[in-house]
């Protein structure tokens, strides 16, 4: 069977490095999958892909689309345009498609219209908020998927309710969790943490990168000031995403607190979170690898497709609400943090699950 994996984003390159590697490894045990590894370059910044390339020991893309920024409908477009030309030259037996960023959907169509079957690994999670972007990357992938890869019994119950036949959908658990366990004795201390005197659970990571928290100047601020109030005067670190920068250079915003830093690398990262008193974020990522390491997140978003880091994990939701915020700051300090588990097959062998289903399809 000839695969074609897609990788366009940072959240995907956590996604399919431990796949590739499983098929590496069954390809010595004689297994005749194959696979062309396509990176859109709908990240383009070194940060935020080669870095990732490097760390996870992922084998260069074989091409590398290098779509590059745009609005959503251009970047859309370029991803099809120039995937459809690449699939057409290099037929494939079946698209496997990770997460839910502009790159999942825009190679799951074209895939559909040359009539080249299409997986979808993390299908079923939805947040039903129709505001994001990704909510409907999600959707329009799953109504044109074959095979779902799940995370969850609630992503399994999402495809159930949208019609999805019961043989179709695999339960195979959490593949960007199969990173991070796989990686956590690697991680790497950052070179700001000795410069800045940080000492392991004195300090709060802060990661913010959601246009509904990030591109109304006031509401930034005042968010930051609400994080600052009350944080008990711990350092709060906040690597800044390219779309924060943005906002946080018309505010000029400083405070001798917060420690703004370049994105990091995914092995530096995640040694600061791991050592850290607790995460403020709004990524879906962070709220699943928080859970596993059994650190504090505090989710500004009103919604999340990963309900299962909430109701299992240690993750809270607050939205915008700044009352709330206070209130959960306050729970940390007083060391009232609810204790949370890792939910059902968040375990390390997911990829091992995903590819021995491929060997029998």
């Amino acid at each position: 069977m000839k695969l074609t994996i897609i990788a366009g984003a940072r959240p995907n390159f956590m996604k399919i490095a431990p796949l590739i590697h499983e098929i590496l490894r069954v390809q010595k045990e004689g297994s005749e999958l194959t696979y062309k590894l396509v990176h859109t370059g709908q990240h383009y910044d070194p940060k935020l892909s080669e870095t990732f390339f490097k760390e996870l020991s992922i084998p260069a893309p074989d091409v590398n689309l290098e779509v590059g920024s745009g609005t959503q409908a251009e970047q859309t477009g370029n991803i099809m345009i120039r995937f459809e030309k690449y699939l057409m030259e290099n037929p494939s037996d079946l698209l496997i498609v990770v997460g839910d960023v502009t790159s999942t959907m825009a190679c799951s169509i074209v895939a559909k219209k040359l009539n080249t079957k299409v997986a979808h690994i993390e299908a079923g999670i939805r947040s039903f908020d129709l505001e994001m972007p990704e909510e409907i990357n999600r959707m329009v992938t799953d109504s044109i998927t074959d095979y779902f890869f799940t995370t969850s019994e609630v992503a399994n119950t999402n495809l159930r309710k949208a019609g999805v036949p019961e043989n179709q959908i695999y339960f195979v658990g959490n593949i960007m969790i199969d990173t991070l366990l796989k990686n956590e004795a690697m991680f790497k201390k950052p070179s700001m943490f000795d410069e800045n005197n940080l000492s392991n659970g004195k300090y709060i990571v802060i990661t913010l990168h959601r246009p509904s928290n990030v591109d109304d100047p006031e509401k930034l601020k005042n968010l930051l000031n609400e994080i600052v109030s009350n944080s008990m005067e711990l350092p709060l670190i906040f690597p800044v995403h390219p779309r924060t920068k943005v906002t946080l250079e018309q505010i000029k915003f400083e405070h001798p607190q917060v420690i703004l830093t370049q994105p990091l690398s995914y092995l530096e990262f995640n040694y600061l979170v791991k050592n850290a008193k607790a995460v403020v974020t709004d990524s879906g990522g962070i709220q699943e690898e928080t859970t596993v390491m059994g650190i504090p997140c505090i989710t500004m978003r009103n919604n999340t497709e990963r309900p299962e880091t909430v109701t299992v994990g240690s993750n809270v939701m607050v939205g915008d609400n700044m009352d709330l915020l206070k209130k959960e700051l306050k729970n940390l300090f007083e060391g009232n943090w609810k204790k949370g588990t890792i939910p059902e097959l968040w375990d390390g062998k997911t990829a091992g699950r995903i590819v021995s289903i491929l060997r029998e399809l």
